[in-house]
């Protein structure tokens, strides 16, 4: 089972990446007024990345509050954007 931890640790690191990335083009999003592709990412984020970061922190089971920042941190862009 070690291996397979291993792996899961890799993935929910690979994850938390891919959604700061998604967080880096929602800003360069705003700033160039293109709120349909700013859109898109903050679905993205929403709908299948911080999920699956959920389900592999659960399968960890750790303690990672990661998820409910990411969630704070798009729930003030939804403000922002008055979604």
């Amino acid at each position: 089972m070690g291996k397979r931890f291993k792996r899961i640790e890799k993935g929910a690191d690979s994850l938390k990446k891919e959604i700061e990335e998604h967080f880096l083009k929602v800003d360069i999003d705003l700033k160039e007024n293109n709120l349909d592709r700013g859109k898109y990412h903050i679905k993205e984020i929403d709908k299948s990345l911080l999920k699956a970061l959920e389900i592999k922190i659960s399968i960890l089971g750790i303690e990672d509050n990661s998820v409910q920042v990411y969630r704070e941190r798009l729930r003030k862009l939804r403000e922002k954007l008055g979604l």
